[in-house]
This record gives C-alpha cells, sequence and structure tokens, in this order.
C-alpha cells in the first residue's frame, strides 16, 4: 500500500515536472522570439538610428542581456526553484564576477564615458601623452590606434578617460607654427617681406585668418622669427612640408645669413 502510494505520488511529481519543462521550454522559444522582434524594433526608432554605430552596438547588446536574464529568471521560476535562491545567486555571482573584472569593468565604464562624451572620433588623430596616432576602432574596452608608421596601438578605455587628450583633428581649421632663426645683422623689415612672400605663394596658405611673421627672440648671434599660417586641417602635414623647403629657399635666394655657429673647442 506505502509503495504504490509513494508510486503515485512520483508519477505525480514527474508528470508536474514534466508540463513545467514543457512550458518552460514554451516560454523560451516565445521569449526569445519576442526579444528578437523587440531588439528590432528599437534598432529601427528614429533616434536610435542617429546614435552612433558603436553605440547603438553597445546599447543593443546591453538590452538584450537585461532581457535574456528577465527570461532566464522567469523559466526557474516557473521550475520550482524558489525566487530568494535565485536573487542570493545572482547577487553573489556579480560580487564574485566584478571583483574578478574590476579591471575590465573600469575599461567597459570608460567605453561607456567616451562614447555619451565623444573628446574623439573614429579617423581623428588623437594624442593621449604616451600615445598618438589615428583612431581606428572603438571598443567596449579598448580604443586602437594606428601610429604614422603602421603600428597598431589598443589602449584600454580606463586610461584614456583619465589621460589629457589631444584631437588634431577635431576642427577645420589648424595653425602651422614655425621658427627660423637668422642673422641678427639682417634688417628685420627685409626678413619678414621674405618670408611673407614665400607663405602667401603657397595654395594652401589662407588668407583669413592673416598669416603672421615677426621677430620672436634673441638667439647667439641672431634672431629667431616665428610664423604662423592658418591651414584646413586635412592639409596641414602638406603646408608645413612645402613652408619647410620654400622658406629657407627664399631666404638663401635673398641673401638672408643665417646665425653662425660657435666653433666648439673639444680638450
Amino acid at each position: 500500500m506505502d509503495l504504490s502510494r509513494l508510486i503515485e505520488n512520483f508519477a505525480d511529481i514527474a508528470m508536474s515536472m514534466g508540463l513545467r519543462i514543457i512550458v518552460a521550454i514554451l516560454i523560451y522559444i516565445v521569449g526569445r522570439f519576442l526579444i528578437s522582434k523587440l531588439v528590432k524594433v528599437i534598432g529601427k526608432m528614429k533616434g536610435f538610428k542617429s546614435l552612433d554605430t558603436t553605440a547603438a552596438g553597445y546599447i543593443i547588446t546591453f538590452v538584450k542581456a537585461v532581457l535574456y536574464v528577465v527570461l532566464a529568471v522567469m523559466i526557474v521560476s516557473l521550475l520550482g526553484v524558489p525566487m530568494s535562491s535565485v536573487i542570493a545567486l545572482i547577487a553573489s555571482a556579480g560580487v564574485a564576477i566584478g571583483m574578478a573584472m574590476q579591471g575590465a569593468l573600469g575599461n567597459i565604464a570608460g567605453g561607456i564615458m567616451l562614447l555619451i562624451f565623444r573628446p574623439f572620433s573614429v579617423g581623428d588623430y588623437i594624442s593621449t601623452g604616451t600615445e598618438e596616432g589615428t583612431v581606428r576602432s572603438i571598443s567596449l574596452v579598448y580604443t586602437v590606434l594606428t601610429t604614422v608608421d603602421n603600428q597598431r596601438v589598443s589602449i584600454p578605455n580606463g586610461s584614456l578617460m583619465n589621460a589629457s587628450i589631444h584631437n588634431a583633428t577635431a576642427e577645420p581649421l589648424r595653425r602651422v607654427d614655425l621658427r627660423f632663426e637668422v642673422s641678427g645683422s639682417e634688417p628685420i623689415k627685409k626678413v619678414e617681406a621674405t618670408i611673407m612672400k614665400a607663405v602667401v605663394a603657397s595654395d594652401l596658405a589662407m588668407a583669413k585668418p592673416e598669416p603672421q611673421v615677426f621677430p620672436f627672440e634673441s638667439v647667439t648671434d641672431g634672431l629667431s622669427y616665428v610664423v604662423r599660417v592658418w591651414v584646413d586641417t586635412k592639409d596641414y602635414w602638406d603646408l608645413y612640408n612645402e613652408l619647410m623647403t620654400s622658406i629657407p629657399t627664399a631666404l638663401a635666394a635673398a641673401g638672408i645669413k643665417r646665425p653662425e655657429t660657435p666653433i666648439r673647442v673639444i680638450n
């Protein structure tokens, strides 16, 4: 009698668990379908389309993760697992993961802040004090730069958020600053006119704001002249290299001497 009752109870439990498992599977299938549809609807929203591609990807990933966690909790609850145990397990797992991934979480937080404040974008040329190059990609954890000699540098986003970032290409215009040393015996007006003539001869140099040429400071046996010329950011290095050739050539053609380098006597 007791055995038959035990078998009966076992059969009832098995039947109940079987039904719960079937319902849980159905909920998972339906939930997965609904999550997929919801994510697509979010992706097609007008405001969402205006977001940066990288930022949009992060948001979609975060939303999907949250929805799947909610779905998993619903299924576990349906299977009869006490919610207090589920919450305790999630909390414990969260603490353990957080402690194990402190550095990574800091980088993820840095990546989110970079996407919000946007100190630079893909394609910008930046300098962080220790590294510089063209921004190739901005991921959740790393920002990847390509240096001028075509090396790839991966910088943790947490480090970037704590660094001073110089963005050389954020503005449409840049100023080329150069210095040239000339013998102190040369007339200042003649030197200024010669340098200015070389500057305005360039098609890349902007007329507004006006270029500037003026003596800056004394050097050994001469004066140091500063040249300031505005240019489109994309043409910065082209103008820089052009003036570094054309100005010394113009000074030499005008017979303007450079300071004499004193002879060092080595004992």
